[in-house]
């Protein structure tokens, strides 16, 4: 099995500010070690701040790291940008990222031309992305008509315009209602299938639990524990089919569970 992602030793810091002038050193990321296999869906936990958005962007090559090593597919995040980033495509849960004044079909048309998608290529793929992702009969519809389901089910569409091979999803769920939810959790399972590596940050623990082939509980810029969610709960619950909430509260919240 072929590693996607590597991540060693990866720290982040920069300065803030304590008070009206005092410098104060923030550490977002505290050495973290992980691999990511290839077609595995990758969960990476923890509440705001503890430093998951921070290596998401030094993963899609956003934000350069302090020290330590960021990987894809072998090539480095930092300096190997042009040979990472039409690998990779990253999505944010919400409404932001795409025109709403116009149709579905024309975001992902111009979504196509920014990665520089050949139109022979254009023309058969978003199609098949528009049936992916469910949205048969009204593509040509202004996006500012959509709800937030179908908005967010555009934006899976959207982030694999240049049909990448790592997917990162940033709170793909935030605000959908349970129906909307669980067709976005389908349409991720259905990308595992073809072979898509992903990972993908969440507060939901049923959904970690139900999609992620192993997570990473982070907090305070450290890992916690890597692991199966089967192998968490067993772990630090004695029992494979407790809550995967539970554990994370346990870890991360430092509550006791009886």
């Amino acid at each position: 099995m072929s590693v996607a992602i590597e991540v060693d030793n990866l720290k982040r810091t920069y300065e803030g500010t304590l008070g009206m002038t005092k410098k104060k050193t923030i550490e977002a990321l505290r050495g973290i070690s992980f691999k990511v296999n290839e077609g595995e869906i990758f969960g990476l936990l923890g509440p705001n701040g503890a430093g998951k958005t921070t290596t998401i962007k030094v993963l899609t090559t956003l934000l350069a790291p302090s020290s330590g090593e960021a990987k894809i597919f072998g090539y480095d995040c930092f300096g190997g940008e042009k040979l990472i980033r039409d690998k990779i495509n990253f999505i944010f849960g919400g409404e932001r990222g795409l025109y709403w004044r116009l149709s579905a079909y024309e975001n992902l048309q111009y979504f196509g031309d920014i990665y520089k998608v050949p139109g022979r290529i254009l023309k058969e793929r978003i199609p098949k992305l528009i049936k992916l992702v469910n949205l048969e009969g009204r593509e040509h519809e202004k996006v500012e008509s959509f709800s937030k389901g179908m908005k967010q089910r555009l934006q899976i569409a959207r982030g694999l315009i240049n049909d990448p091979k790592i997917l990162f999803l940033d709170e793909p769920t935030i605000g959908l209602d349970p129906i909307g939810a669980k067709d976005l959790r389908n349409i991720i399972l259905k990308l595992k299938e073809e072979g898509k590596t992903i990972l993908l940050t969440t507060h939901y623990m049923h959904e970690a639990d139900e999609l992620c082939d192993r997570i990473a509980l982070i907090n305070n810029g450290e890992l916690i524990d890597i692991d199966t969610p089967k192998q968490l709960k067993f772990k630090h619950l004695k029992n494979e089919s407790g809550s995967l909430e539970d554990v994370y509260i346990k870890l991360i919240g430092g509550n006791e569970i009886a």
